[in-house]
């Protein structure tokens, strides 16, 4: 199965992994392994996870007010948003016109 990542994840997960390295050396690594850690869980069973609108299922991080997005089909997970859980909760599904 192979992971596809939406534009507008990717700019988040850089984001995020910037703003926590400009707050402490080493932190924003710590969030990209996160983030990797979530993928992965993801990717060993995509259907284990909470369905959180229609088909889209979430995978919360470790240690990070974070959450990945992700739409699971038989050939691909496609990452929706890493989501932060502070945030309005539906804004990700703006991308989808819901």
């Amino acid at each position: 199965m192979r992971v596809l990542l939406r534009p507008e994840a990717e700019q988040e997960l850089l984001e995020a992994q910037a703003w926590y390295e400009s707050k402490a050396l080493g932190l924003g690594f710590e969030f990209a392994r996160a983030a990797d850690a979530a993928v992965a869980s993801a990717l060993r069973n995509p259907l284990s996870h909470l369905r959180i609108e229609e088909e889209f299922r979430r995978v919360l991080f470790r240690k990070f007010p974070y959450m990945l997005i992700y739409l699971p089909s038989s050939e691909e997970l496609l990452v929706v948003s890493f989501f932060h859980q502070h945030r309005e909760p539906g804004a990700w599904q703006e991308r989808f016109g819901g």
